[in-house]
């Protein structure tokens, strides 16, 4: 399986860098090829511009919707644009792990979807491509999260509601929309009191749930 690993996270020895190092190693020693997207250490910008139509076809009014449909026929994004298109192209599986900030994802992690699975890429409704005619059909997607509040504030009764319904959002509206397969999400709380040593356990969770022979299907 060829998996692409899109990772937002500012602190390298933080858990969140832990837990991507375990998976990368894990999908590896499963003979998975492996390609990371590692946001912040891309310096990757996240605001999407006029410069990432390099050959526009309207100079006055910029309209990133309709430059990305023309874009998409001609391949004319800018170069980390295209890059990123390139590996995604190229993955069965995408993994998307981040910390959830305010009941949602960093915004380099939304910058980087608003970029790269631009309109006519994954999706197009001027051709009505999405959902079950998804441009990304025979793909398939997953989220692994953290939290620093604790599971009870995300449930059904607790202040913010049940988180896998704030990441609908995501998986719904965005890997769904686009024809993927939307794997469980994988979530970890309280990371912001957590010991070393339940560090350390939730880490091997991790690492079993990726060698989980049913991982990825």
């Amino acid at each position: 399986m060829k998996v692409l690993y899109v990772y937002a996270h500012p602190e390298p020895k933080s858990f969140n860098g832990a837990l991507k190092d375990t998976a990368l190693a894990v999908l590896q020693e499963k003979g998975h090829e492996v390609k990371l997207s590692d946001l912040y250490a891309m310096k990757f910008h996240p605001v999407l511009k006029a410069s990432d139509f390099p050959e526009r076809k309207n100079l006055e009014i910029f309209n990133p919707f309709f430059e990305a449909i023309k874009a998409v026929k001609t391949g004319a994004f800018s170069p980390d644009i295209k890059e990123e298109m390139e590996k995604v192209k190229w993955a069965d599986l995408l993994i998307f792990q981040f910390p959830i900030y305010f009941t949602f994802m960093p915004a380099i992690m939304k910058g980087w979807i608003d970029r790269v699975l631009a309109p006519g890429f994954g999706f197009n409704p001027v051709t009505n491509s999405a959902y079950d005619t998804g441009l990304f059909k025979g793909k398939s997607a997953m989220i692994v999260t953290t939290t620093g509040a604790p599971k009870s504030m995300y449930s059904e009764e607790g202040a913010h509601g049940d988180l896998n319904r704030h990441l609908e959002s995501i998986t719904h509206c965005i890997f769904e929309y686009m024809g993927m397969k939307v794997l469980p999400s994988y979530i970890i709380y309280e990371v912001s009191s957590m010991s070393r040593e339940k560090g350390t356990e939730e880490l091997e969770k991790y690492r079993q749930r990726i060698l989980d022979p049913r991982f990825g299907r």
